[in-house]
């Protein structure tokens, strides 16, 4: 009973967040990071989600005003999400760390603004979550996954083409479904051409738009390209066509990978794709969109890649986000010396 009416007193706290005095200085944040920043959706959309936990406990501390808030305030808050103590889920220590920086960045905009004298976030210690590597499939899953997809039907064709075009790109499933068709360049003029008419390198490249709208370029290998090409061809126009079929008379979508409705393929279908062939390829390991990102990025550095191509390609702000990559590939290069190196025992 008392876990019940700690959760009921934390939904209250939560409703009142968006209409108080903190409440409405903690929006001027979100706007900020909305229209300054140019912040992605699912961005905001986690920030919105931590500040109301947030926001919520600092009205359970009598805290009205930003300037009330000290480092005891936020270390207390930390306390509460590891314990659940303010009635919400405990919390791991990745994602603890994750919500004290959505914190950080509130006090630190703050304290920019003019709107408190310091920045009480500053100096309070973030857990620090277990790095664990990310899972790659073998080249041998991969190959088993891309060739699951029943090609002879137009929904074949396109789960074809976006699986091979995740892994050859390394794209994000959001960054991918979000694509139009004339995001591909080249591809339509040269794709149905001999190898002498396409770029020197006989790549193709996308425009990729990701976090934070920011856009960059990713070359497309030639089995993408050749999965695509099919699509587009044989595909894209049958799933198309159930638009015009339909009553409502809506117009095309711009969408490279479409649904069986002709409307853009969505995140949480396109991660069931994924999940159907994944089993049909008999692969026991747990396979979600990012999987292939992950493969796309260990196999490239394995193959001799540099770091900073990687980085750019997979679109990280940071090397050190994609030096996480590189130990996966440290275990293998460990194993491949120990059974070839006539010393290295």
């Amino acid at each position: 009973m008392e876990d019940q009416e700690l959760r009921r007193r934390h939904r209250r706290l939560r409703e009142a967040v968006p209409e108080s005095p903190v409440g409405r200085e903690i929006q001027d944040y979100l706007t900020h990071l909305r229209i300054e920043r140019g912040s992605a959706a699912n961005t905001l959309a986690s920030y919105r989600r931590d500040l109301l936990r947030y926001g919520a406990h600092l009205l359970e501390q009598g805290i009205t005003a930003p300037h009330q808030v000290g480092e005891d305030t936020v270390a207390s808050y930390l306390r509460a999400l590891s314990t659940g103590d303010d009635g919400g889920a405990p919390l791991a220590a990745s994602s603890m760390a994750r919500a004290l920086a959505s914190v950080r960045g509130l006090h630190r905009w703050w304290a920019a603004e003019g709107r408190t004298a310091g920045d009480p976030a500053a100096q309070v210690a973030a857990p620090k979550p277990r790095q664990s590597l990310p899972k790659a499939l073998t080249i041998d899953q991969v190959r088993r996954l891309l060739e699951a997809p029943d090609t002879s039907t137009p929904l074949g064709l396109r789960d074809r083409a976006l699986l091979e075009f995740l892994y050859a790109t390394g794209t994000r499933i959001t960054e991918a479904v979000s694509l139009d068709v004339d995001d591909l360049v080249e591809l339509r003029d040269s794709a149905h051409q001999d190898s002498e008419h396409r770029s020197q390198d006989g790549l193709v490249v996308v425009r990729v738009t990701g976090k934070g709208d920011k856009q960059r370029i990713v070359p497309v290998g030639s089995f993408a390209q050749r999965a695509l090409a099919d699509y587009l061809t044989a595909g894209r126009p049958a799933l198309a066509a159930a638009v015009s079929r339909s009553s409502t008379r809506r117009p095309g979508s711009p969408g490279l990978f479409l649904n069986q409705r002709g409307g853009r393929l969505s995140r949480q279908s396109a991660w069931t794709v994924l999940q159907q062939h994944a089993r049909a390829a008999g692969l026991e390991t747990d396979v979600s969109p990012h999987t292939l990102r992950h493969s796309c990025a260990t196999h490239m550095l394995e193959g001799g890649a540099g770091i900073r191509l990687v980085q750019e390609m997979l679109g990280h702000a940071s090397v050190t986000t994609t030096q996480i990559y590189t130990k996966v590939t440290a275990e293998a290069l460990q194993e491949s010396y120990v059974s070839a190196h006539p010393r290295a025992l």
